[in-house]
Order: C-alpha cells, then sequence, then structure tokens
C-alpha cells in the first residue's frame, strides 16, 4: 500500500490540481487494496469448472448461484462415469476442473490414487442439512472427499402405450423374443452387467471372474433385443418411440413423465433395483477452491437442494430439503422407494480394480458385437 509521505513533490509551484489528481489516485489504489484484502478470492475465481453429466444440474441453480457470487459456472458434461474417471485420471496441471459429480463406487478408487483433494467441512455451513446416514460411507468413511448430491436406482422402463406394464416385473423380461429391437439398455457398465448378475442371482457387486464371465455369455444372448444403448438421456429413446421397454435411472422416467409421455412406467425388478449416489468432489487439479466450496455450499441450501431433486427426478440426501416438498414428491415411491424396495436391492460399491479391468474387456466385447 502507497503513503503520501511517500510521494516527493519537487516544485513548490505544482498546481493544484495536480496534487488533487496525485491524492486521488493514491487513495484510489487504497481503496482497491482493502477491496481486494476482504475478497482474497476475487480475482481468481471468476470461473468455476463443473464437469457433471448433461441434464443433471438446473439452470436456474447455476444462474442463482452465478447472480449471487459473480463467479461464471463453465458446465462440461460427460456420458458415464468410466468417461469422467478415465478424464481426470489423464489431466495435467494444464486444465483442470474445480468440481465433478462422481458415483460413490468410484469416490474409494479415485481418492486411492489421489485424484481427490480433501474437502474443507468447516466452510460447509449448509453441511448439517445432509442426511447422516448418507454420510461415512465404505468408500469415504469420513466423508473427507465427497459430498452427497443426489441418490436414485436403475430399475425398468415400460412404456404403458406399447406393453402393458403388468407383463414386465423382472429384469429377465428383458430377454423376451416379442421384444427384439424394442429394449433400451444404460450405456454404464457397472449397471448393465450388474442387471445380469442379479437375473443369475449373484450380488451386483461381483468382482469374482467367473460370475462376471457368466454375466456377459447372458448378455450376449440379449443383444437382439437391444436397440441402443443410452446414459445421457436415458428418456429420449422411450419419449421419441425408439425403444418401449428397458432400463432407465428413476429420475429420468420422473422426467419423461414431466414431459408429456405419461404412460412410460417405472418398475422396481423382482430381482432387486440397483441404488447409486451420486457426489460431488474435488479434482486433484482444481484451481478455484474457494470457489468450489462456495458451489458445494450453495447447493446444501435447502430452498436449492429442493429445485435440484424437483427438477431432474432424484431423491435428495438434504433433509432441510425434502421438509420444503410437496407431499406429492415426498411420498412418491419411484423417487423415495419404501424400505422393502431398498432391502430388496443393492447399492453399488467399488469392486476393485482387478475386476474393474475384467468388467471393461467383457464390456468393450459386448459393444463391439451388436
Amino acid at each position: 500500500m502507497a503513503h503520501l509521505s511517500s510521494f516527493y513533490i519537487p516544485n513548490r509551484i505544482l498546481s493544484k490540481c495536480l496534487l488533487t489528481a496525485v491524492m486521488a489516485l493514491v487513495f484510489t489504489s487504497c481503496s482497491n487494496v482493502n477491496d481486494a484484502t476482504a475478497d482474497p478470492t476475487a480475482a481468481t475465481t471468476k470461473t468455476l469448472n463443473l464437469y457433471n453429466f448433461s441434464e443433471f444440474m438446473p439452470q436456474a441453480v447455476l444462474d442463482g448461484f452465478e447472480d449471487e457470487t459473480g463467479i461464471h459456472v463453465n458446465y462440461t458434461t460427460y456420458d458415464s462415469n468410466e468417461a469422467m474417471y478415465a478424464k481426470l485420471k489423464l489431466l495435467d496441471d494444464s486444465s483442470n476442473y474445480d468440481l465433478a459429480v462422481a458415483a460413490t463406487y468410484y469416490v474409494g478408487k479415485m481418492a486411492k490414487e489421489g485424484l481427490l483433494q480433501e474437502i474443507d467441512k468447516s466452510k460447509l455451513s449448509n453441511f448439517k442439512n445432509l442426511d447422516t446416514s448418507l454420510l461415512n460411507t465404505t468408500v469415504d468413511p469420513e466423508s473427507k472427499y465427497s459430498i452427497p448430491y443426489v441418490w436414485g436406482s436403475t430399475g425398468i422402463a415400460v412404456n404403458g402405450d406399447a406393453i402393458n406394464p403388468a407383463t414386465v416385473n423382472s429384469w429377465n423380461d428383458l430377454w423376451r423374443p416379442e421384444y427384439k429391437g424394442q429394449v433400451m439398455l444404460m450405456n454404464d457398465m457397472r449397471d448393465v452387467f450388474g442387471m445380469a448378475l442379479l437375473t443369475l442371482g449373484y450380488s451386483s457387486n461381483s468382482s469374482n471372474p467367473e460370475e462376471i464371465k457368466l454375466a456377459y455369455n447372458k448378455l450376449t444372448t440379449l443383444m437382439p433385443n437391444v436397440e441402443t444403448f443410452n446414459a445421457d438421456a436415458p428418456r429420449m429413446p422411450y419419449l421419441e418411440g425408439e425403444t418401449t421397454v428397458g432400463m432407465i435411472w428413476n429420475g429420468e422416467a420422473v422426467m419423461g413423465n414431466d414431459e408429456g409421455l405419461r404412460s412410460l412406467v417405472y418398475k422396481y425388478p423382482t430381482e432387486g433395483a440397483m441404488f447409486w449416489m451420486d457426489t460431488i468432489v474435488i479434482p486433484k487439479n482444481a484451481k478455484n477452491i474457494d470457489a468450489a466450496h462456495r458451489f458445494i455450499n450453495y447447493i446444501l441450501r435447502p430452498e436449492n437442494g429442493k429445485i435440484i431433486s424437483e427438477e431432474i427426478g432424484y431423491a435428495s440426501p438434504n433433509l432441510a430439503a425434502r421438509a420444503l416438498m410437496n407431499e406429492d414428491k415426498r411420498d412418491d415411491t419411484v423417487i423415495y422407494p419404501t424400505k422393502e424396495t431398498m432391502d430388496n436391492g443393492e447399492f453399488m460399491e467399488d469392486v476393485g480394480d482387478e475386476a474393474i479391468q475384467i468388467y471393461q474387456q467383457y464390456w468393450d466385447k459386448l459393444k463391439v458385437s451388436r
């Protein structure tokens, strides 16, 4: 900071207006320094780089954050957790994301590989709003690296205008010959193999190479029925009439109904659904750490958690947000399943690097075989 005493004016007859200009410049400089001291992140957090699924963050939330903070959110998308992981693993310090959304079963893996930064919960005044039963998971025991964003399930979708929903109750029903060329599968390795493993009586979290192979063999027999793989907007093949039955995430089914396909029915399979939770993480190369924490804290506000859950159709981990919702949302069992449904399903977990490599080999072969 400059002080007036540091200025030497050699000409005693310097005009008054020049002296006034010098003093104005000095005080302006002091004022700017004080502003920077009050907000040390102001010059470095004008853009927040967020990596997420498409259509997985309401525009109203992004706009509200930008209006309140002046921080622009640069929203970049991926279509699978595998793609997200691969991208973050390859990034160097020349390019970065400040925040990413990752499924819980990738959080532990990414943390072990040094791909994530610890989250400073002292900067999250709204952390208290979260359901404690969704914290301190097996993949992130102290919630050091992840903050719950939304949670949901993978189940069966049926277009009731084309197929009687009462006739489709099992994952095995997707193999029926009459559904040739009508089935949609998620473009998600763990979802697809998890579904096949459940039909064989195995855990969707199996790391047994023989069980994974058997699941692959069974999936090859499903391929004649498969019309498409989609994880970018899984409701669209149903909305556009491309497919009539298959897999879907429950939130996408809710969005499909909201967008006009009232006949799209979401069903929890008799073998059990696959449950998952998506979380917010800070990648290792993040530059705008303060902005990242401000954004996390912003979406943890009850009113923002409500907007997120109601617009994208998934369950909120934010108890304060749920308290603001109408009963028809809080009591919707597609979004918030019963305890019996939950007990019949499994939350997806990390299966380990060796198993993932086996899954990936069979997944690549499966996709090429179509």
